[in-house]
């Protein structure tokens, strides 16, 4: 035995002090943090660099998740499925080599989803990778949009498919590659842009993780992986003893989508204290059906996984998000399934929202049916006219454009003890997502936003309310423009829980340059004409427990504050007040309102 074995094994016994565990994982946090600046700070679309639909995270060698930072669960929690692809179809990695990966039959999200993968070196020895990840608005696909809602294949969707391709050697571009994205892409400069601000990002990961290596040694680096991922687990298992035993049957209801009709959402979660450990089975759900809104497997993955999370994390509970936590949860698919794992050629177009929102609807409303004071109300739901997909001509660069926006807000939903998040997006999105800047897209793009507006009395009330839904109305500034929208809810609204009432539904309007106002159905592309504006009612959040029984004085607050009107205080509440608004003198009228209620 070399003196480099001998090492090894003292240091894989050594026992890393707590402190050492706590500066260490925060090193890689911060490299995790540092990658998600560069990508912000230097991409060119609007939806990477104003919405920030992008994640990066780091997985060690051997295809797990280490890091992950403030990033998007449908991102990342399917990093290691895609790195141990990438090992599996390119055995021979080498130091400089870059990968990308949109396949959603083999590990990544959905094809709009483009992965950077940087294999790090260390001394020869391959011993992370670094993943950028991020929504790109033109993936090639046969309509202007990265969401095809009606694709019955991926061949109808048509985007460009890079299964763990090489597209650097070297720390150089692979011209062959860039090229075939050049031709097929809308818009080439912005994609370049994009991708080299993923390059800029994974291979800043890849700097500091040599720092950091080079400052600890491999061997304490190795060690703290190791028992980084048992306190995980450790952590993930005590707070799973939290939970209540037995089984909880989720269920939740997708809107129809074409010839297709409404669609059943079933996740069956047995929880098992004692031994720590949770199951999420999702193999109930129907078949893969001819249309874009079925699941990848790392989409029904990592819904499962964020499931579980959320419902931890409404209880406060903090568990670390590695391959050390996610070893106490498992995660039942059936091949072939709506929200399993697809076969191709299942589209699998908006696998990041729609069945991936209802599947978090069923687990977290399912709780809370189950046992009051867990789990959440029913919360934003798909992508309407407010996160569209809008694409045309710029008379101003006198050639094509596209975006995905994300201007309107869906309501998050309550809790046993807090209101909804205001700017949830979507129960996938959970709140990581930012909303795009109105100067920032009127800049970008031709387009002219008529209003954005959060809207009283959309809420879904309870003894914890969800939140507010949003108005946003656009059109284009010169020539048409098409919008894409993939919405949800226009038919079930979120679920109210426990008394609680449900949220608004999305609709979606065309307003005529003379005023007049059509409606439109809320997934489809559309041509909006100059002078013509289309104006779309996000879903709000619902409420969680009777709203009777919201204490008067939040009901006051809400009503100062424009979330609830005075009328609907005391029709829905049970409030009733003195005074008014204008003179600050409006209180709660606390022996009307015990009469009342």
């Amino acid at each position: 035995m070399n003196a480099g074995m001998r090492a090894a094994i003292v240091a894989d016994e050594e026992i890393l002090s707590p402190a050492t565990l706590a500066v260490l994982s925060n090193r890689f946090e911060a490299i995790v943090r540092e990658m998600t600046n560069t990508l912000l700070r230097s991409a060119r679309s609007a939806v990477i660099s104003v919405a920030r639909d992008f994640s990066c995270s780091i997985v060690s060698a051997d295809d797990e998740l280490i890091a992950s930072g403030e990033g998007l669960a449908t991102h990342i929690f399917g990093s290691s499925l895609q790195c141990a692809e990438l090992r599996r179809l390119h055995p021979d990695l080498k130091e400089g080599d870059a990968f990308v990966d949109n396949d959603p039959y083999v590990g990544n999200s959905h094809q709009a989803d483009w992965g950077l993968m940087v294999p790090v070196f260390i001394d020869g020895e391959h011993m992370f990778t670094t993943i950028a990840k991020a929504h790109h608005a033109d993936i090639g696909n046969a309509n202007p949009t990265t969401y095809d809602p009606f694709a019955k294949d991926c061949y109808q969707e048509g985007a460009l498919t890079f299964s763990c391709v090489q597209i650097q050697r070297g720390y150089t571009d692979i011209g062959d590659i860039i090229r075939m994205c050049e031709r097929r892409i809308r818009v080439p400069d912005q994609w370049y842009g994009d991708y080299l601000a993923q390059v800029g990002a994974a291979r800043i990961g890849e700097r500091r993780l040599k720092d950091l290596v080079a400052k600890y040694g491999k061997d304490t680096i190795r060690t703290f992986i190791k028992q980084w991922f048992d306190y995980s687990e450790r952590t993930m298992a005590a707070a799973i003893g939290k939970l209540p035993a037995g089984t909880i049957h989720g269920r939740s209801t997708h809107d129809a989508i074409g010839p297709i009709e409404a669609i059943p959402v079933i996740a069956d979660v047995e929880v098992d204290p004692v031994g720590g450990r949770v199951v999420v089975d999702l193999t109930a759900n129907r078949d893969s059906v001819e249309a874009g809104i079925n699941l990848t497997r790392a989409t029904s993955t990592a819904t499962a996984l964020q499931s579980v999370f959320n419902i931890l994390g409404a209880l406060g509970m903090r568990v670390p998000h590695n391959q050390g936590s996610f070893r106490r949860v498992e995660v039942r698919l059936r091949r072939g399934s709506i929200a399993g794992i697809p076969i191709h050629p299942t589209c699998t177009s908006l696998a990041t929202t729609g069945i991936t929102d209802r599947i978090l609807e069923a687990v977290q409303t399912g709780f809370a049916e189950a046992h009051p004071g867990l789990g959440l109300s029913g919360g934003g739901l798909g992508l309407g006219a407010g996160m569209a997909v809008i694409a045309g001509h710029d008379w101003r660069i006198d050639g094509p454009f596209v975006n995905q926006m994300f201007m309107g807000n869906n309501g998050g939903p309550a809790t046993s003890s807090r209101d909804g998040w205001l700017t949830w997006l979507c129960n996938a999105a959970a709140g990581l997502l930012y909303r795009d800047s109105v100067e920032l897209d009127e800049m970008k793009y031709p387009i002219l936003f008529k209003e954005v507006r959060l809207l009283a009395d959309t809420a879904g009330a309870g003894r914890r309310r969800g939140a507010a839904a949003s108005r946003t109305a656009y059109g284009p500034r010169h020539d048409p423009m098409t919008v894409a929208m993939m919405a949800d809810a226009w038919d079930t609204a979120p679920k109210g829980v426990l008394g609680g009432l449900p949220g608004t539904k999305a609709t979606t309007t065309k307003i005529g340059a003379d005023g007049t106002r059509e409606s439109l159905p809320t997934l489809g592309e559309f041509t909006i004409l100059p002078g013509e504006f289309i104006e779309g009612l996000d879903v709000s959040g619902a409420g969680y427990g009777d709203p009777k029984t919201r204490e008067p004085e939040l009901v006051l607050h809400d009503v100062l504050e424009g979330w609830v009107s005075r009328e609907k205080a005391g029709e829905v509440y049970g409030v009733v007040f003195v005074g008014e608004i204008a003179d600050d003198s409006l209180a709660v009228d606390v022996a009307a309102t015990h009469a009342l209620r």
